[in-house]
């Protein structure tokens, strides 16, 4: 068990999933082989996740006053988050249109419903007292991640922020970001075009990369890099600011969410005390648990599970 409390502030989305042999071309029409409805949304799919894995959660979130807002509350709920700060509003609740091809990949559209209407209001500074660990995406409006990010800061909680889906966010909420969590793509963006050298680059190469993003502010970020692992840029760690964490290898059935499961894992173990690196390493293990199984939520591994897990080796560089 962890012993700091994770606030996630984010959304909420019905998963409408359809499974397809592969997925359509612009145009195509193609034959499904199976749908499902699933609670998901980047916020409580991170909050479920940190709560399986020990963490102490409460989500700060909005869903409409209609079935799959209930389906939403009951499911994070029933997974040991505290709810108790998910508003109700007049909007339908979000949704997630989501294609599977058989490979486990997946292309996602999301029509934002309840979760736009989620205000800087809702970020009480009260909900953050006492916090470890401030876990922010932006499927919310930007003015309020920046609200929830102000308020963590203020109450000593590490913020740390997934730069997904990718906006532009400005020096403010850069400053207040103590973790950023990033894909090679992402990273590239709010860099301006810099690409992401390969994961077995010189260090060299990856501490040019860790410039850049300090002269953005951050001086800690974690870059995941799919099937090649993730690498650890920290300057607070002078001794290793460079740490390659090798991939978990497993069969994908459903890659989606599994990124949220990374997320909620980082989360979860820094909340208990972990070093960056060693959350990413723990972090692997139960992203890939989690895309050996369809859905997303219902996939997340537990921590005995992640425990049992034999991981390759890490490599530092």
């Amino acid at each position: 068990m962890t012993d700091s409390r994770i606030v996630v502030a984010g959304s909420l989305n019905a998963d409408l999933t359809i499974y397809c042999e592969r997925l359509p071309l612009p145009g195509e029409t193609l034959h499904g082989s199976g749908f499902a409805v699933n609670p998901g949304g980047k916020g409580a799919n991170q909050a479920v996740a940190a709560s399986r894995l020990g963490g102490r959660v409460t989500l700060v979130g909005a869903v409409g006053r209609d079935a799959n807002g209930e389906m939403l509350v009951a499911s994070t709920a029933g997974a040991g988050v505290d709810v108790s700060h998910v508003r109700r509003v007049a909007e339908p609740t979000g949704v997630a249109v989501i294609s599977v091809e058989d490979s486990g990949e997946n292309s996602i559209i999301i029509s934002a419903g309840a979760n736009g209407t989620l205000s800087p209001d809702a970020m009480d500074p009260a909900l953050f007292d006492g916090a470890g660990v401030v876990c922010l995406c932006l499927e919310v409006p930007l003015g309020t991640v920046r609200a929830a990010a102000q308020a963590g800061h203020d109450a000593g909680a590490t913020v740390l922020l997934n730069l997904s889906p990718y906006a532009p966010v400005g020096a403010a909420l850069a400053h207040l970001t103590d973790v950023l969590l990033v894909n090679a793509h992402e990273a590239s963006q709010f860099l301006g075009g810099l690409d992401m050298p390969p994961a077995d680059a010189p260090v060299a190469d990856w501490l040019a990369a860790a410039g850049a993003f300090a002269g953005r502010g951050l001086a800690r970020v974690l870059v995941t890099l799919g099937a090649a692992g993730s690498v650890v840029l920290d300057a607070a760690n002078t001794a290793e600011p460079v740490v390659r964490i090798a991939p978990t290898k497993v069969v994908a059935v459903d890659t989606t969410g599994a990124g949220d499961a990374f997320t909620g894992a980082v989360a979860a173990r820094l909340a208990a005390g972990d070093s960056l690196a060693a959350a990413a390493r723990y972090a692997s293990v139960a992203a890939a648990l989690a895309a050996t199984r369809k859905g997303t939520q219902a996939a997340y591994p537990s921590a005995a599970e992640v425990a049992t897990a034999t991981p390759d080796d890490e490599t530092d560089i």
